[in-house]
């Protein structure tokens, strides 16, 4: 088990590694905070709707059979078969009409948030790049006061011009990566939506 002495050495050494980034770090911080909160979250989201979900084909023979009710509705499909089935009307151009605005209205949900994460993380090395501009102008007041005689200030710059460079990198780079890929499995998802509304209104 991890003691109070540990979390305060891990808590001291990122507080020392933050610190010369100044504001930027903070910046950085609350927009990495941020995106991985949001990818937890579709994380989370595409589990719950592929888990328990019916096929094209399972669908038809539950739509064929004239089944009343579809238990658990958990998948993403498998939901708007079991609304479609409390709601059905018996009318085919209605009920088809029925299935395909009930798709429409789960499209939405699946791409939620997913601009946003990428646009945190082209964000996140911008706001390093921001720190590493105003790390090289820190640098360069302290050349034109004191000359390349004080080490300590110049330290100071360039450490802030570097930390900021590479912590917008660190955030980004994943942040963009895991984000295309939630993308992809967006676009799946809509696939397999789209399929099963096609086959849906063939046989409603």
């Amino acid at each position: 088990m991890i003691g109070l002495k540990t979390i305060m050495n891990y808590l001291i050494t990122a507080y020392e590694y933050f610190r010369p980034g100044g504001f930027i770090m903070l910046l950085l911080v609350l927009t990495s905070l941020w995106m991985w909160g949001l990818i937890i979250e579709r994380l989370i989201y595409f589990w719950k709707i592929n888990r328990h979900d019916v096929d094209v084909k399972e669908a038809v023979n539950i739509i064929y059979n004239q089944q009343e009710s579809v238990q658990p509705v958990s998948g993403i499909c498998r939901s708007m078969l079991n609304e479609f089935i409390q709601h059905r009307t018996g009318d085919s151009p209605l009920d088809q009409r029925m299935v395909e605005a009930q798709a429409m209205r789960k499209k939405p949900q699946i791409r939620r948030f997913l601009t946003t994460i990428t646009i945190l993380a082209a964000t996140a090395p911008l706001f390093g790049l921001l720190g590493t501009v105003t790390g090289m102008i820190t640098t360069f007041d302290v050349i034109t006061l004191f000359g390349t005689g004080n080490t300590n200030a110049l330290a100071g710059g360039i450490s802030k011009a570097l930390i900021t460079t590479q912590s917008g990198l660190l955030v980004g780079i994943p942040g963009l990566f895991i984000g295309r890929l939630l993308i992809r499995r967006a676009y799946t998802v809509e696939r397999r939506l789209t399929e099963t509304v096609i086959a849906l209104q063939r046989v409603v």
